[in-house]
């Protein structure tokens, strides 16, 4: 398989996951034309508590250790759930409660990016 393909297995199996456990508000950015990104795609959703956004993250690196055999390089975030962060390099997974995901409007921030949303 090629970096393209597994990038998109890769992609697939979190937005998968996060659907499986509720996240709402799925947005994917391409970055690939955005000068001095730190990754090439970014997702994001949305969740209604910190259980919930535990829940997605617990979900979404079980599901993508156990079906593609890979694991984050990065997580953090999961002592207080309100923002978790989950680096696979390439793909950079963000998991908001509503709120914190509000304040910070990470959308804007990356406007000039290519974005995909998912319908629930």
């Amino acid at each position: 398989m090629n970096k393209i393909t597994d990038k998109q297995l890769l992609i697939d199996k979190i937005v998968d996951a996060i659907q499986d456990t509720k996240g709402e508000d799925i947005l994917i950015f391409d970055l690939t034309t955005i000068e001095n990104s730190v990754a090439e795609t970014f997702i994001i959703c949305s969740a209604n508590s910190n259980t919930q956004v535990a829940a997605i993250a617990g979900n979404v690196e079980k599901k993508v250790r156990n079906d593609l055999q890979d694991r984050p390089w990065h997580v953090e975030g999961t002592e207080n759930a309100l923002w978790v962060l989950m680096d696979y390099v390439s793909v950079v997974v963000h998991i908001f409660q509503k709120e914190t995901r509000e304040y910070y409007e990470i959308e804007e921030l990356w406007g000039d990016a290519k974005i995909t949303k998912i319908d629930n």
